[in-house]
């Protein structure tokens, strides 16, 4: 099987009496898109700085894994198997783009040739050789975290910590961003991604954990925790008046509206739910002209796990 590219058990960190991480546990495969949601102070950027090897865990926390290496006793190994961009961009304004990268590339001590070589090569997958002489600080928001990501991919790492990384960005750049990370999750790369963009967590997370209060309140694929979130609901609308009546005796406890001739019952969104309405319907030989299947968003499930008086106990069928 292939060795999970992060792994935590008990993650902890306090700073005095403050508990910012309170015993967390993850379980990320190889190749695969992980979203850390939580409002601010969640304590989201303090998990990137630990499984990033920038600060220490807490003692009392369980054994941390990192491209398979133990955080605790080989730093080292787990720093040459990633990459980190933080929600501030790293590149220097003063200089051009392609000092940017080869920079980066000394760093990583690579030779002259070989660093001129990765350097031309990521400028041109990231769209940037038109302006990799020109300074650095005369790049747009999309183009410098474009930059930013390319820097980051000098070191060829196989997981990469993304905190927040389309803060700032307008629309058009965010999906530009969305398409670069998918892009390298292809190539084998694995995503930590913390975001504050719902939406950016829905169409890239193969897996998401709501964070609160130092805690993981839920954790599972955008799907399974919508599911989490009441309010989920199958409407059948009938322009014949006879089969939306047949239907509302075949469907038993469902919300009439007889002015629109629509339905309404409660759904989890599930396929069993779903073709048992549609069996009931078949043996009312009646059909519907209109289905629609409604389920709760990510904004529902934050809001739900998130807000205040929330308790603070993990939902177990998600972990």
């Amino acid at each position: 099987m292939t060795t999970p590219a992060i792994t935590a058990n008990g993650l902890r960190k306090s700073y005095g009496d403050k508990v910012v991480l309170d015993g967390i546990d993850l379980h990320i495969p190889t190749g695969s898109v992980f979203a850390l949601l939580g409002p601010n102070g969640a304590g989201k950027t303090t998990a990137v700085k630990i499984l990033s090897t920038l600060v220490s865990p807490d003692p009392a926390s369980g054994e941390i894994r990192v491209g398979g290496h133990d955080l605790a006793t080989d730093p080292q190994a787990v720093r040459a198997a990633i990459g980190v961009t933080g929600q501030f961009s790293a590149v220097d304004g003063l200089i051009t783009g392609e000092e940017n990268m080869l920079l980066m590339a000394d760093l990583h001590h690579l030779s002259k040739q070989e660093g001129r070589r990765v350097a031309a090569e990521l400028l041109e997958r990231f769209d940037l050789t038109e302006a990799a002489r020109k300074p650095a600080a005369t790049y747009s928001g999309g183009m410098k975290r474009r930059l930013d990501i390319a820097m980051t991919l000098v070191g060829n790492p196989r997981i990469i910590f993304l905190d927040e990384p389309t803060t700032g960005l307008d629309p058009r750049s965010r999906h530009n961003m969305w398409q670069i990370i998918r892009e390298l999750v292809t190539g084998g790369v694995t995503v930590f991604l913390t975001t504050q963009y719902l939406e950016e967590a829905d169409q890239l997370a193969d897996r998401i954990a709501v964070l609160n209060d130092g805690r993981i309140a839920a954790q599972g694929s955008a799907e399974e925790l919508k599911r989490l979130i009441p309010g989920g609901h199958i409407r059948l609308r009938f322009t014949d008046p006879a089969a939306y009546q047949r239907a509302a005796s075949a469907l038993g406890e469902v919300t009439r509206d007889d002015e629109a001739l629509a339905l309404r019952l409660p759904s989890d969104g599930s396929q069993r739910e779903l073709r048992s309405v549609l069996d009931r319907l078949d043996s009312a030989d009646v059909e519907a002209d209109e289905l629609t299947v409604h389920t709760p968003d990510l904004d529902d499930v934050f809001f739900a796990l998130t807000g205040p008086g929330i308790p603070n106990q993990p939902k177990e069928a998600l972990r």
